[in-house]
């Protein structure tokens, strides 16, 4: 494979990556689900774009004299936006169905449903309120900035190593098609989401920030075998929001 083979092919995983990722405006190509496995390595870097638009929002607010939880719950509101809230809904999803019924068939019936719930509401709510009360308490934008960025680059890092390490729970969807990603895909996710954490909390508190993500994902894989039998892109989505809310209450806590 000639280098511009490979450099081609850097930028189409992470062009699948954002498309993926999230909603911004990129002119839509077809993923394939192999596709999408292989191009794991560079959530992280989607996972710090849409941390980008959130610092930015939380930047101009800011400076701009808007109080400061006012600027948080705007910032969070613009990642949102730019991820079409795509794993809030996994989140919500995930606590419906793992608190609203008893059988695995019926869990997964309740996740592939559109509609929320009460566990899903208040699994939302508390998402919102961790993260922008969090994001408040930093206050100055030159902490925000690298928080975000870390905070979502390294939540994305999570989702390929609970695919790795753990089987579908569905026999078709996403997670069943991309099954699990390469392993040098998910070591060079794992790297960037450390270096991420490390360039924006720190050293000490990257290293804390770390330990806790490993945890929630020991925890998470733990959850859905016992629930579910398996991940589902829902787990996922819960995955990546616990793990970002780690990250910004670590940073909160230890500043």
């Amino acid at each position: 494979m000639n280098l511009v083979t490979t450099i081609s092919r850097l930028v189409g995983d992470i062009r699948s990556s954002v498309l993926f990722s999230t909603r911004l405006p990129l002119r839509p190509a077809l993923i394939e689900a192999a596709s999408v496995a292989r191009a794991s390595w560079a959530w992280p870097l989607a996972g710090a774009f849409v941390g980008v638009i959130g610092a930015c929002v939380y930047w101009a607010t800011a400076t701009a004299g808007v109080p400061i939880l006012a600027a948080a719950g705007l910032a969070v509101a613009a990642t949102l936006l730019a991820t079409g809230c795509l794993h809030e809904d996994g989140l919500a999803d995930t606590a419906d169905g793992f608190g609203g019924a008893s059988s695995r068939e019926r869990k997964l019936v309740i996740m592939s449903d559109s509609r929320i719930g009460a566990y899903g509401a208040c699994a939302l709510i508390m998402s919102l309120l961790l993260r922008i009360a969090a994001i408040a308490s930093l206050g100055d934008p030159l902490l925000v900035v690298p928080v975000l960025i870390a905070a979502h680059a390294a939540a994305r890092a999570s989702m390929p190593v609970l695919m790795l390490l753990t089987p579908s729970a569905r026999g078709e969807g996403l997670a069943a098609e991309a099954a699990r990603p390469p392993v040098f895909s998910v070591v060079v996710a794992v790297l960037l989401g450390m270096l991420a954490l490390i360039a924006g909390l720190g050293i000490r508190q990257g290293l804390v920030a770390l330990l806790l993500i490993a945890g929630a994902v020991v925890f998470i894989r733990w959850l859905c075998l016992r629930q579910i039998g398996g991940q589902t892109r829902d787990v996922l989505g819960a995955l990546e929001q616990i793990s970002e809310i780690l990250v910004v209450l670590v940073a909160s806590a230890l500043i």
